[in-house]
């Protein structure tokens, strides 16, 4: 079973890497945002908030699991090419490489052109932040902050949890992953209601995160000091993010790249400060859009490679068990 995970994984990682996420094409992910919110507008409302958030979150991810576990167990009783070929497009719906490439380089050209305008517009595309009084600077740290955290979101996380569990387990990460973007915010609306989706998207994040950081890490060659110094600062930075995970893939990119991310963020006109992480060995500017995409591309890479050596260790363990 684990040999055939992992060929469903590749096949899926180099069909997002060259398809990517057509916006026309029917999509389990738009699926479950269609049931959150639906669930989200009847019962995020009265009395017991957080024991129906929890109720939401349950029937989301039972419904995601049984379904695509469904599929999958048909198709491969049919054959195992055809298991495998449905769960590799099943993978593919749940990652997106090409994607998050394509939202970083649509703010990389405008903003090599000069049009502000249209750079600060698609950065709204991808942040929460205001984008509209944003000097260059801004704008380049507010997509490179999305680029290196949705690395492990977007590509790493749901790949880890696919090697583990198949297909299944990989969309229960992605509803999982879609419940906190809809619903876990700290906030009058939410703070009830999307608790249970916010402290699970933690645990199952918590260590795709960090391998994440540490093979970018290791992927990527760095001109900025010595490298037992880029270490430390992935080290001390990553945990003085408000993201227990967040913060370890976007220290890892500006130990790296010799820049400082982090710092003050507007939200709907009300400003908010993050713990700033990473030195400002240099300026941001539109190259380092460019150079977080590579860095995503030399660490997805890498995690597939180490999903290959951990899956066949375990292959190799088990059947000398057997």
């Amino acid at each position: 079973m684990i040999l055939t995970h992992l060929y469903a994984i590749t096949l899926a990682f180099f069909l997002d890497l060259i398809i990517g996420d057509p916006p026309r094409w029917p999509h389990p992910v738009k699926w479950i945002g269609t049931l959150i919110g639906k669930l989200d507008q009847k019962w995020n409302t009265g009395h017991y908030k957080k024991q129906k958030g929890i109720g939401m979150l349950v029937i989301v991810l039972l419904l995601a699991f049984g379904l695509t576990f469904a599929v999958t167990y048909l198709t491969y009783q049919l054959h195992m090419i055809a298991g495998i070929i449905v769960e590799a497009i099943l993978i593919f719906t749940t990652i997106a490489q090409k994607s998050l490439r394509q939202a970083g380089m649509d703010v990389f050209r405008p903003l090599v052109e000069g049009d502000m305008s249209e750079a600060r517009l698609k950065l709204s595309y991808i942040v929460g932040r205001d984008t509209d009084q944003l000097d260059e600077g801004e704008i380049v740290r507010g997509t490179v902050e999305t680029v290196a955290e949705n690395t492990s979101d977007g590509i790493t996380a749901p790949l880890f949890w696919a090697l583990i569990g198949g297909a299944p387990l990989a969309m229960v990460y992605r509803a999982i992953n879609t419940c906190d973007s809809m619903v876990g915010y700290r906030n009058d609306k939410y703070g009830e209601f999307g608790w249970a989706s916010a402290k699970l998207d933690d645990v199952v994040n918590w260590i795709p995160s960090r391998l994440t950081g540490f093979l970018m890490m290791l992927g990527y060659p760095s001109r900025y000091q010595h490298w037992k110094k880029r270490w430390l600062i992935l080290w001390a930075d990553a945990k003085r993010h408000p993201s227990p995970n967040s913060g370890w893939t976007e220290a890892a990119v500006a130990a790296l790249l010799g820049i400082q991310l982090g710092g003050r963020n507007v939200y709907k006109g009300v400003v908010s400060y993050r713990a700033k992480m990473g030195q400002p060995l240099v300026p941001l500017k539109a190259i380092h859009i460019h150079k977080t995409i590579s860095i995503m591309h030399f660490a997805s890479l890498l995690f597939l490679i180490l999903l290959w050596l951990g899956g066949l260790t375990y292959y190799g363990v088990t059947n000398s068990w057997s």
